[in-house]
C-alpha cells in the first residue's frame, strides 16, 4: 500500500451505548460547528450499518474519485471533507460484514483517503460495541471519544456501557453529549452518567424539530440556522472539546 502523507492531528471517535440517540446528529454538527471556529475537519462515517451521513451532508448519490496516485478524493461539504460507506454500497442493499471485512473498509478509509492536512477528523461509529469500534482503535491512534446519551435515567446503563468499552480498548474518554434535552425526555441524565463515570460534559442538545428537518434536507442546523439556540449549543460543545484536547497533538498516517 503507498504511503499516505495525510497529516491528521485529532482523531475523535463519536459513540453511544444504544442507537436512536441522536450520535450522527452530534458527529455531524460538533464537526461543522469546529470548521466555524476555523479548524480544518473531516467527517468519517464508520457506521457500517446504517450510513446517515451522506443524506446529513447533502452528498447523497454523489460517487468519490480517485487521484492520480490512486488515492479517493474525499467528497465536500459545507466545507467538511466527507467519506462513507454510503458512498460506495447501493442505497438498496443490505451491508452484511463480519469483522475483518469491517476492519479492511475501515483501514481503506484511514489509508486510501486523501484527508490531507485537517484539525481534526471526527469518525462517527456505529451504535453499541462491535467490530467498528474495535478495529479503529486498532488501527489509528485516536485522540479519545465522545459518547452520545439521551437525557433518560435509563440511559445512565447505556453510557456505562460505552465507557467502559472504550476504556477496555485504551481510547481516552473527552466527554459525555447530552441530546435531545427536552420536557418530553427529561434533562440532566446525560451531566449525571458523566459525573457518574469522572468523564468531562461537554453540553446539553435541546429536542428542537428543525434539527431532524435540516439534517433531512441536507443542510444541517449548524449551517442553515446558525443563530438558533441549538447551533449556539453545538459551538459550546465543540468549544469545551477543543479545551480539552492538548495543542500538540499530531501524527501522520504513513502505512506501506
Amino acid at each position: 500500500m503507498a504511503a499516505d502523507n495525510s497529516n491528521l492531528k485529532n482523531v475523535i471517535a463519536v459513540g453511544s451505548g444504544k442507537g436512536g440517540v441522536g450520535k450522527s446528529t452530534v458527529a455531524v454538527n460538533l464537526a461543522l460547528a469546529l470548521h466555524q471556529e476555523g479548524s480544518k475537519v473531516g467527517l468519517l462515517d464508520a457506521d457500517i450499518y446504517g450510513p446517515s451521513i451522506p443524506i446529513m451532508m447533502g452528498l447523497q448519490g454523489q460517487k468519490p474519485k480517485f487521484n492520480d496516485t490512486g488515492k479517493i478524493i474525499p467528497l465536500e461539504a459545507h466545507g467538511i471533507k466527507t467519506m462513507s460507506i454510503g458512498f460506495i454500497a447501493d442505497d438498496n442493499q443490505a451491508i452484511i460484514w463480519r469483522g475483518p471485512m469491517i476492519h479492511k473498509i475501515l483501514d481503506e478509509f484511514l489509508s486510501k483517503v486523501e484527508w490531507g492536512d485537517l484539525d481534526y477528523l471526527i469518525v462517527d461509529l456505529p451504535p453499541g460495541t462491535g467490530d467498528a469500534q474495535l478495529s479503529l482503535s486498532q488501527l489509528i491512534p485516536l485522540t479519545g471519544a465522545v459518547v452520545v446519551t439521551t437525557p433518560q435515567e435509563v440511559a445512565l446503563v447505556d453510557v456505562k456501557r460505552a465507557v467502559e468499552m472504550f476504556r477496555k480498548v485504551k481510547i481516552p474518554l473527552l466527554g459525555v453529549v447530552e441530546n435531545m434535552d427536552s420536557d418530553i425526555f427529561g434533562s440532566g441524565g446525560g451531566e449525571k452518567a458523566a459525573s457518574l463515570w469522572q468523564v468531562p460534559f461537554l453540553g446539553a442538545i435541546p429536542l428542537v424539530a428543525d434539527i431532524r428537518k435540516s439534517g433531512d434536507s441536507g443542510t444541517p442546523i449548524v449551517v442553515s440556522d446558525s443563530t438558533s439556540v441549538v447551533s449556539k449549543t453545538f459551538r459550546e460543545v465543540a468549544h469545551n472539546l477543543s479545551r480539552i484536547i492538548p495543542e500538540s497533538n499530531s501524527f501522520k498516517i504513513n502505512k506501506s
